[in-house]
């Protein structure tokens, strides 16, 4: 005659067999997504990377600077083609804005004396970039550098197309910095870039 206890102690074996089993499947699931999580993470790391060094917003980016311990206003103004003149006081075309309007030391909470415009999209065609000085301090005349960059549509990088170096003497100076002329690529046409003077000021 069969133990009884016999099959109560099987029967707990089986139920302890099949805990270990079960313990086994979830550490063997739990290693395997650690892993896998282990082998993701230097490609997310690559992803928020790539994320944080792309190039600000604009296709074509033209920017002034000028010595940060003068206290003057120089506007930048800048044009596409068959487009309206954008600065201080018409700051959005269909292609250009003006991102920031210095106006020297007043209402600037940085020291860095700088006007930046950019377009959405590229335009073929002839662009235009002057500076005006708006507000002088009375002082020697100021020196200012300007920057034409272009991003084309297939890259992801910067391209300087044009830097230029500007003397500014007098109030209510307007010069023309560049006039250049853009495939719609975004490739600077050979020969293209000259300097012949045409006021872009919207008074």
């Amino acid at each position: 005659m069969d133990d009884p206890f016999d099959s109560i102690i099987s029967e707990s074996d089986d139920l302890s067999n099949a805990d270990t089993v079960f313990r086994d499947m979830t550490m063997l699931a739990l290693s395997g997504f650690v892993i896998i999580v282990l082998l993701l993470l230097p490609w997310l790391n690559i992803v928020a990377q790539d994320e944080a060094t792309k190039e600000p917003s604009g296709s074509v980016i033209v920017e002034v600077i000028w010595p940060d311990d003068r206290n003057v206003d120089v506007d930048l103004w800048v044009k596409s083609p068959d487009d309206a003149a954008v600065g201080y006081s018409n700051m959005a075309g269909y292609y250009f804005n003006l991102l920031r309007d210095d106006r020297g030391n007043a209402f600037d909470t940085t020291p860095i004396n700088y006007e930046i415009s950019y377009t959405r999209g590229i335009a073929a065609g002839e662009y235009q970039a002057n500076l005006h000085l708006y507000a002088t301090d009375n002082g020697p005349p100021i020196n200012a550098k300007v920057i034409v960059s272009v991003v084309e549509p297939d890259q992801r990088a910067r391209t300087a197309i044009i830097k230029k170096d500007v003397v500014l003497k007098k109030y209510n100076e307007e010069l023309t910095v560049a006039r250049w002329t853009l495939t719609n690529k975004g490739k600077l046409k050979p020969n293209s870039v000259h300097s012949l003077k045409r006021s872009l000021l919207r008074r």
